[in-house]
């Protein structure tokens, strides 16, 4: 089947007329990305997925945003353009925002690095769809039903615009469930693919990702930038990697030059995935693993009196809805307390954390609450978040948070 008939859906959006309350035609005059199902107050009766909808003020009468109306999530409409300047939703459209979010990458990738992240969602002005590049190979992970109608203009335009000689469609859980489409997850829609697992290049270290069944699209581009930051301060250390999937931490520490590297990972599968990471480069240093349960592998090392001059703890998130907010605080504390009780004199701790609900700052006291009632006198070094791939276009769209601390003693 060729690559349009593969993509191709048949369902021809329409046009939906509609207005929203006070608050939200704020948020969409204010630019923000989501208009929730409670903010509507006029809609066709008739409306799909995929629809086009046309957000009138509320007096004027005149256009404020362009989204598309979205059946099946309380995000009813994601928004795609608002501004008082007019749009057309064609395929020009969609092309020159693909260019826009592909310029914004032009600094990482004259870096030695061939993998990125082209679309970042709603961040990029295509909510619910993200694009990640590894080497040649282009993965498109679909997340709602609202790009289906539009997939045939869209991912040519991707392709081309990075290059890429492969085309691979992500499919979320509910997106696989859905009758609308004929796509599977994990397709191949354009040209080949011999090896499920592709090697690409960050910053000069060799990595893999199984694009095909890996999750979300094969790896975390989004720690990029740190995980280059710790190779760097890991010459001759010992490193402690925890959480550490596909050892991206771990993989980057040995290249540059650590003694011996630990990652800990609930899943031997990740670990096994982290060692023949590791194998992808030259290095001199001993890699060791370490499957099973974090907190409580963490006690045990404390047990043991063992001690690392690096200690890395990148968690995933712990909160998923707001009912999990407080419990997930407590999991941060717990882990900083973990992590000093591991760092050696003198070391560094690196605490992480991609619970978009519990914000930055909240997490940064968290982290520096719990270390100085540790009677462990500490400088913080460095505070980060998302790698330059991952732009930040809505307060939501934040996520990832990282803390750098450096012990005196």
């Amino acid at each position: 089947m060729s690559f349009s008939n593969k993509i191709k859906s048949n369902y021809q959006p329409k046009r939906l007329a509609v207005k929203l309350n006070a608050k939200g035609e704020q948020f969409v005059v204010q630019g923000h990305p989501w208009v929730f199902s409670n903010n509507i107050t006029k809609i066709n009766d008739d409306a799909k997925s995929g629809d086009l909808a046309i957000i009138f003020s509320k007096n004027k009468n005149r256009v404020v945003g362009l989204g598309l109306y979205d059946a099946n999530s309380p995000i009813r409409i994601k928004m795609l353009h608002s501004s008082h300047e007019k749009a057309e939703i064609n395929g020009a459209f969609f092309q020159n925002k693909i260019a826009e979010a592909y310029n914004k990458r032009q600094p990482l990738l004259r870096t030695n690095t061939n993998s990125y992240r082209l679309l970042f969602g709603e961040n990029d002005g295509f909510p619910g769809l993200i694009a990640d590049v590894y080497a040649s190979v282009l993965v498109v992970k679909i997340y709602s039903e609202i790009w289906l109608p539009y997939l045939e203009t869209i991912i040519p335009s991707l392709q081309e615009t990075s290059g890429a000689e492969t085309v691979v469609v992500r499919l979320s859980r509910s997106l696989e469930q859905s009758k609308a489409h004929k796509l599977e997850n994990g397709e191949v829609v354009f040209g080949t693919l011999e090896n499920e697992v592709v090697e690409f290049v960050e910053h000069g270290v060799n990595f893999s990702a199984n694009v095909i069944k890996g999750h979300k699209t094969g790896y975390f581009l989004d720690h990029r930038a740190n995980r280059k930051q710790v190779g760097e301060w890991s010459k001759s250390k010992t490193v402690l990697d925890v959480f550490s999937y596909a050892g991206g931490f771990s993989v980057h520490a040995l290249a540059n030059g650590a003694k011996e590297v630990t990652s800990l990972d609930i899943s031997k599968q990740a670990l096994e995935i982290a060692i023949e990471n590791g194998k992808l480069n030259n290095y001199a240093g001993n890699h060791k693993t370490i499957a099973g349960d974090a907190f409580a592998e963490l006690k045990q090392l404390i047990k043991n009196r063992v001690t690392f001059d690096v200690v890395v703890i990148d968690p995933p998130s712990f909160a998923k809805q707001a009912s999990e907010i407080e419990l997930a605080k407590k999991k941060y504390a717990q882990l900083a307390d973990l992590g000093a009780k591991l760092t050696a004199k003198n070391g560094l701790l690196v605490l992480a954390s991609c619970s978009s609900r519990v914000l930055a700052q909240q997490f940064l006291d968290i982290n520096s609450q719990t270390l100085a009632s540790s009677n462990r006198r500490f400088n913080v070094v460095l505070k980060t978040e998302h790698d330059t791939d991952h732009p930040i276009g809505f307060p939501e769209g934040a996520y990832l948070k990282c803390g750098y601390y450096r012990f005196k003693d």
